[in-house]
């Protein structure tokens, strides 16, 4: 949820490697990490990611996504000749020059890839309210269980002519409460497509639900707005649910379950509004601080810390509100597996808080530099070699031209494919030779075409959507600009999630 969301930025990122397909050279698994942002919630979720909220009381963590979210895998160590070790301490401008004359070797024709929506998945499709499709997790089902159980223990307190049939009432509780936690959800989803941000999908899971929203709110008073009205809606139903209950006995089966799902709306609400990432409340305290110095990254920083101190409140002050009786049940009574049962529940919501305020810090810190990942400054040189070039011939020829990669043209110098990194890494030296390089390519489609003008979340939107190792940078004209690997990219995206923030 995710998404946050989650490379050295501008850096064009260099191989460390020998040289072009040397023998040392090594092949790697990558993942290209999307921009999806995900953050997590309790009860609600709110924000511009996807964030898992949790049902009545709970915490989420979240927002990538990194998490977050969804990943391209990419296979091939960067290789790099000894030319592109001296070019790494030159000036980015020179370096960039080099880069555009020997790309330019040879000319093609070709327009930039579309992005091609994919279904993200994440459990059982349940529908498409609003055109936003709703899934239930696997892990739903264990806290529908544990709902169950525990429900049916107070039905059994408060109404014991039951029997057996207080569980199904409890399961019809269970399937009610996150029916609620649902539309809390689509408050938030329903808030963003008002915003004209793309929601990627609702889920219910473990602990509450996820909004996966993928863009980020323009202003502070829409990233208010978008957290508000998750915990509004869960006051509203809290209402209609009481007023609900009115004509009904309170010791009547749909007495109590409105007055529990009365109660269980108003327990979102509240945790929600707790001041701390990655609760709503923690985005609506961000969004004020980001109102009030004009920086949305010092707003993160500042909710993203108070919802690390609610951490350390909830692992320690749950159990002990419990044990007092200050939640409304009987202190003198809790046993030693009550106590327990109140010291993993703390434990858990405060892993969650914790790790959410935490992914919503690396989130914001991505955001801040994404828009200096640039296709242009990532992609590697490339050289054009026919189709039946030996191998070794076509490496000779990438470095003697400082180039780090290989395209495949027709006579006409329209690119047909890639030579693909991790093949020639497992080529032999002896048997280099005798390989003619389309044997290693991997064919062109469109989706592989990549403008050279793309950068930040456009430039990560369409890799995700056609997932590759190499993909073709071209310019507005059609023509080849160079090789942009999947590998760099990745690199780049995880030094930026280290950087500092200014």
């Amino acid at each position: 949820m995710t998404a946050e969301s989650r490379d050295e930025g501008a850096g064009a990122v260099r191989g460390e490697d020998a040289g072009f397909g040397g023998a040392d050279s090594s092949a790697t698994t990558t993942g290209v990490a999307t921009g999806t942002s995900g953050h997590p919630d309790t009860g609600s979720a709110s924000g511009t990611s996807g964030h898992p909220d949790t049902g009545s009381a709970s915490g989420a963590s979240g927002h990538p996504d990194v998490t977050p979210a969804h990943g391209t895998t990419t296979h091939g160590a960067p290789v790099a000749s000894s030319r592109d070790a001296d070019r790494t301490d030159r000036p980015r401008e020179a370096a960039h020059s080099d880069h555009r004359s020997l790309a330019h070797s040879g000319i093609a024709k070709g327009e930039p890839p579309q992005p091609r929506p994919k279904e993200p998945g994440g459990g059982i499709l349940m529908g498409r309210p609003f055109g936003v499709p709703v899934y239930v997790a696997p892990s739903w089902f264990l806290v529908a269980a544990l709902i169950t159980w525990v429900f049916g223990g107070q039905l059994d307190r408060v109404l014991p002519e039951l029997g057996f049939a207080r569980y199904l009432v409890s399961l019809f509780f269970a399937v009610a409460f996150y029916a609620s936690v649902l539309v809390h959800e689509l408050a938030h989803t329903v808030a963003a497509i008002r915003f004209k941000l793309p929601v990627r999908r609702i889920q219910l899971q473990f602990f509450g639900g996820v909004s996966e929203i993928e863009k980020e709110a323009e202003t502070p008073g829409r990233e208010f707005v978008l957290a508000f009205v998750g915990p509004l809606l869960s006051l509203v139903l809290a209402a209609v649910f009481y007023l609900a209950m009115k004509p009904f006995e309170p010791r009547s089966v749909p007495g109590v379950l409105l007055a529990g799902l009365m109660i269980s709306n108003l327990i979102v609400a509240a945790f929600n509004l707790l001041p701390g990432l990655p609760l709503d409340g923690g985005r609506m305290l961000r969004a004020v601080v980001w109102k009030i110095t004009g920086r949305p990254m010092s707003g993160t920083v500042a909710a993203a810390w108070v919802g690390r101190a609610l951490a350390v409140a909830v692992l320690i002050g749950l159990p002990l509100l419990n044990q007092s009786g200050a939640l409304g049940g009987d202190g003198a009574d809790t046993g030693g597996m009550d106590t327990v049962t109140d010291a993993l529940l703390a434990a858990i919501l405060a892993a969650i808080i914790w790790t959410g305020a935490g992914n919503s810090l690396r989130m914001a810190r991505l955001r801040e530099h994404l828009p200096e990942l640039r296709a242009r400054t990532l992609t590697r040189r490339a050289v054009p070699v026919q189709t039946d070039t030996p191998l070794s011939e076509a490496l000779r020829r990438a470095n003697a031209a400082g180039a780090r990669a290989l395209v495949v043209v027709d006579a006409h110098g329209n690119p047909l494919s890639l030579v693909r990194e991790a093949a020639i890494v497992g080529v032999p030296e002896h048997r280099r030779p005798w390989v003619a390089v389309s044997g290693l390519a991997q064919e062109l489609t469109d989706g592989m075409r990549v403008s050279a003008e793309l950068a930040g979340e456009d430039l990560l939107d369409v890799l995700r959507a056609t997932p590759a190792t190499e993909y073709l940078v071209v310019e507005e004209t059609g023509e080849i600009y160079g090789v942009l690997s999947a590998a760099d990219v990745e690199r780049a995206f995880v030094k930026a999630m280290a950087r500092p923030s200014a």
